[in-house]
């Protein structure tokens, strides 16, 4: 099978499910979460992963479910809203030489009833993580190849770059360092706005996605390096 890209149905599917959010109505509605959710979902991972393999040879794109196709089902034990299930999909894609999926940077697409939006990077670093990426950070050459990497992301038109958390610089770095700002980050990404093109509904939605993917990329490989640098984890 080849990805003709996702249904009016899929988006369909997701606006119910926000005003219809309890176990009875899904499984009342479990054919359409397969037919219309993950039947496209996992032949978009698939066909995309192939595509990514252009920029990103060692990309990992995995149809499962809790490998590349985030689980519908929220975790709710530690949280008051008990709504049992997400009213997005997200997909993950990732390259690097970590074991498990999340600590590496990758490639994430995410839609819901309104659209779409594409992204890189790593959302929040695991924390032995994030001490690494603060001495790269200042590091003479990963720092610099850091600051010219964002400033031309900055200058690139519809993209968002996200990782800014801390108010204040981390005890026992400098302040005044001319990183200063990406040090108070505790994950770096980039990402597209929220958008719902005509491309949605066909296989122009890979095409699409690789060209987002790739004004994104800088991103991503240096986040690549970073994790390369730490080494490989044990399981």
């Amino acid at each position: 099978m080849v990805f003709q890209g996702f249904y009016k149905e899929t988006f369909q599917f997701f606006e119910e499910l926000s005003r219809n959010n309890d176990k009875f109505w899904f499984d009342d509605h479990r054919g359409d979460y397969d037919s219309y959710v993950l039947e496209p979902a996992r032949q978009f991972v698939t066909d995309m992963g192939e595509a990514l393999q252009a920029i990103a040879p060692q990309v990992v794109a995995d149809p499962r479910v809790n490998r590349s196709l985030f689980r519908i089902n929220r975790d709710t034990r530690f949280s008051k809203d008990k709504r049992p299930y997400k009213t997005h999909m997200g997909i993950w894609m990732w390259d690097g030489p970590q074991v498990h999926r999340m600590n590496n940077s990758g490639f994430y697409f995410h839609l819901e009833p309104q659209g779409v939006f594409f992204a890189v990077g790593m959302h929040c670093f695991p924390k032995d993580y994030l001490e690494a990426y603060r001495q790269d950070t200042v590091h003479p050459n990963y720092g610099k190849q850091l600051a010219t990497m964002m400033a031309s992301m900055k200058r690139k038109k519809g993209l968002e770059l996200g990782g800014s958390h801390y108010k204040r610089v981390p005890r026992g770095f400098p302040a005044d360092h001319p990183n200063a700002d990406y040090l108070r980050y505790n994950g770096l990404t980039a990402s597209t706005p929220m958008i719902r093109p005509e491309e949605l509904y066909s296989s122009n939605l890979i095409r699409l996605a690789l060209k987002h993917y790739k004004a994104m990329l800088p991103v991503h490989q240096w986040l690549r390096g970073m994790t390369e640098r730490l080494g490989v984890e044990e399981e």
